[in-house]
């Protein structure tokens, strides 16, 4: 199983978004890669791309006043030795403690390197939400 390689990748993603920690977050990606929101599909081609995406990213996150991020349920399945998938139902909680944002990603995630890193993320609505084989748990 990699359900700890899983817990501690997303463990560190979810750290990298609290902090602002703009290498901690790129450090979870393999490059190239691609996010897709419904607004707009990103190819992320080298670490450049990654931090300015994710700095523009960490920008919306201070203004909205983020106070918290919760995962809500994540879970993930195997595809082959070194493919997996994950599911993560995403919470995001302003200052006033209010979710203004909520969303449901899949990622894609490849072994490098005994190593887990994402090389897609498809954000959706919650009501797209997956539960996948495995439950994995996000510490706070």
């Amino acid at each position: 199983m990699q359900t700890k390689k899983i817990a501690n990748l997303f463990n560190g993603y979810l750290s990298a978004f609290k902090t602002y920690d703009l290498d901690k977050v790129a450090a979870c990606y393999h490059l190239p890669c691609t996010l897709h929101t419904p607004d707009k599909v990103v190819l992320l081609k080298n670490t450049k791309n990654c931090l300015q995406e994710f700095n523009d990213i960490f920008s919306q996150l201070q203004h909205a006043k983020t106070s918290e991020i919760i995962a809500r349920k994540a879970s993930y399945s195997l595809v082959t030795e070194n493919l997996l998938f994950a599911s993560i139902d995403w919470e995001f909680i302003n200052g006033q403690g209010e979710i203004f944002a909520d969303f449901c990603a899949i990622y894609h995630l490849v072994l490098v390197e005994d190593e887990l890193k994402i090389v897609n993320v498809v954000s959706h609505d919650l009501s797209n939400s997956l539960t996948l084989d495995y439950p994995f748990v996000l510490i706070d």
